[in-house]
C-alpha cells in the first residue's frame, strides 16, 4: 500500500467578514491536498523555496517563491501545492472574503 502524503497544516490566524488570513506550514514533500479557491487571495511567502502546483488538469509547475515577495491570484484556482523545497517551507495566505 503506498504511504499517503504528509499533509501541510493551516492555522487561522484573523478571520472576519472582510478576509481570513492563515498561516501554512508544509514540512519536506508535505501537501495541500487538491483544493478550490473560493475567494481572491494573496500569499506571503516566509521562507524562499520551491513549492509545486499540481493543476486541475493535472499539468505541473514549480513556483520559485521568495521570503516576503507576495502574489496575487484570483478566486477560481484548483490546485495541490507540494512543498518541493527540500527542507521545511512556510507562507501566509489572505483571502478576500
Amino acid at each position: 500500500m503506498k504511504d499517503r502524503p504528509a499533509m501541510a497544516t493551516q492555522t487561522v490566524m484573523i478571520k472576519n467578514e472582510r478576509v481570513r488570513v492563515s498561516e501554512w506550514r508544509f514540512s519536506d514533500g508535505a501537501e495541500t491536498g487538491h483544493h478550490r479557491h473560493e475567494y481572491d487571495y494573496i500569499v506571503v511567502p516566509m521562507t524562499t523555496g520551491d513549492l509545486k502546483m499540481v493543476e486541475n488538469d493535472g499539468s505541473e509547475n514549480i513556483a520559485s517563491l521568495a521570503k516576503g515577495r507576495p502574489y496575487f491570484r484570483s478566486k477560481g484556482v484548483e490546485h495541490n501545492v507540494i512543498n518541493a523545497s527540500g527542507g521545511d517551507f512556510a507562507f501566509i495566505e489572505i483571502e478576500l472574503l
